[in-house]
């Protein structure tokens, strides 16, 4: 699988994930997983709606979520990363 970064996603990454190193690492650990199983169980992988339908989203912590669109069959790209209500406006 080939991961594309939007330019959101890198700016809130870096605001919102870097800065605890327990959250890198889980954040490492799920992309782990949905790399080599997208449809793990643990991720809680679902489809958007509204403004963001055709996205998809797992999560990373209970309230940590990775918005996300398949580009093609091998190739997604992630969109944003943060909080629900960070995520989801």
């Amino acid at each position: 699988m080939e991961i594309r970064y939007h330019a959101r996603f890198l700016k809130h990454y870096r605001q919102r994930i870097l800065r605890s190193i327990g959250l890198k690492r889980r954040f490492q650990e799920r992309v782990e997983v949905f790399s080599s199983n997208p449809d793990n169980e643990i991720l809680d992988d679902h489809p958007l709606k509204g403004k963001q339908l055709g996205m998809r989203a797992f999560s990373i912590t209970g309230d940590v979520r990775v918005v996300y669109r398949w580009l093609s069959g091998n190739l997604v790209q992630f969109l944003d990363v943060g909080s629900h209500n960070q995520v989801y406006k």
